[in-house]
């Protein structure tokens, strides 16, 4: 029967939708981070009798056919990048991105350049701006050892007041990129994500210029998860996921009904 195939592939579908759901629950407090949402396909149909074909020898031409479906699989879990908020945190290094835009950080090892928008910096040790696992930020930039304050405006320029003195100093410029499809970026874990062939290359440009976000400072992003629509998404899920298998049970006894004719 086909029906226990087609009840398999909506459990599974669902199981997947729940996954999604629960990891969107779980990081709903993540600085920065962007819910995702599963989407599923039906799968192929079998043709009885193909729509448009001839019935009879008259030629005759079939309105609608039957096509039997033979469930569905899931698409793709797709990232939504809009809705999230902002909180202060008077870190002067706290940045978040107000608009279209990531962080660049490279990678040890020679592995290349991530993007992220969590903006939670801190100094290492050399005074070189880094991420809370020691990424440098690109371009990189070192604040003096002698720095009281420092101020990031919202066109990304980093400027430090020293000890003793009274003009402010430039130390260095932030850049921001932004992709054509930011969707097809690869998570890779610890908020960063790394350019794909689907995502394209990145744009680089100084913030707070057209098609750029702007840089505010002592503010951090927040997660664009909203607890009660998961909620609910979740128990839609999971009432899917038991009519689903109902199905089968269903299916099992009508085989079982069958079975026992004699």
């Amino acid at each position: 029967m086909r029906s226990l195939d087609i009840g398999a592939t909506g459990m599974l579908a669902q199981q997947t939708n729940v996954d999604v759901i629960a990891n969107n629950l779980a990081n709903m407090n993540t600085t920065a981070y962007t819910k995702r949402r599963a989407e599923f396909n039906d799968l192929l149909y079998q043709n009885i009798i193909r729509p448009g074909a001839s019935s009879t020898a008259d030629n005759t031409i079939v309105p609608s056919g039957i096509q039997l479906g033979l469930g569905v699989r899931t698409a793709a879990v797709y990232r939504i990048t809009d809705g999230g908020g902002l909180t202060n945190t008077n870190n002067d290094l706290d940045l978040a991105i107000r608009g279209r835009g990531y962080f660049q950080v490279e990678l040890p090892e020679g592995k290349g350049i991530a993007y992220t928008r969590d903006g939670a910096f801190q100094r290492n040790g050399d005074g070189v701006i880094v991420t809370h696992d020691g990424y440098v930020v690109q371009p990189e930039i070192t604040v003096p050892d002698d720095a009281v304050e420092i101020y990031v405006n919202n066109s990304g320029e980093v400027w430090v007041k020293q000890d003793g003195e009274t003009d402010e100093v430039n130390i260095g410029q932030l850049e921001l990129a932004t992709f054509v499809n930011e969707a097809g970026l690869e998570a890779i874990g610890n908020n960063l994500f790394t350019e794909t062939e689907a995502s394209g290359t990145p744009i680089l440009d100084n913030p707070d210029t057209e098609g750029f976000g702007s840089i505010l400072q002592g503010y951090l992003s927040t997660s664009n998860v909203n607890p009660v629509t998961e909620i609910t998404e979740l128990v839609s899920a999971q009432r899917a996921y038991e009519m689903n298998s109902k199905i089968i049970s269903t299916s099992d006894q009508m085989l079982s009904t069958i079975n026992q004719l004699k």
